[in-house]
């Protein structure tokens, strides 16, 4: 799978959360504040980039990671920025990587960026 498939286009606003994830808005809030999901304000609307749900879950990887990086300073633009752009050490992009199943590759070059 290459990162031009990874690399996300389409982004869910909270709406498009609440259908794709089947969970009522109150419950797709706490997944934010829980860390299951990152998103981004940059286009006025808060969204989380699709890339992040699999199979109607959040990725089961993807929290950890995002706790990680907060940790480290980042902010939510910044994690999302992190999670989706080429990454030289992984050869691709840490959300490719994280659906590929390799965690803890991803984890451990995110706390090298504290």
């Amino acid at each position: 799978m290459g990162d031009a498939a990874v690399t996300p286009t389409d982004w869910l606003t909270m709406p498009d959360l609440v259908e794709v994830l089947d969970e009522p808005l109150g419950r797709v809030r706490r997944l934010i504040d829980e860390h299951y999901l990152v998103g981004s304000r940059r286009s006025g609307v808060f969204a989380v980039p699709s890339v992040f749900i699999v199979d109607g879950h959040p990725l089961p990887s993807l929290r950890g990671t995002i706790i990680v990086l907060q940790d480290a300073g980042f902010s939510d633009d910044e994690v999302v920025d992190w999670l989706l752009a080429d990454e030289e050490t992984l050869g691709r992009s840490p959300i490719a990587a994280l659906l590929a199943g390799h965690k803890s590759e991803v984890r451990r070059l995110a706390r090298t960026l504290a």
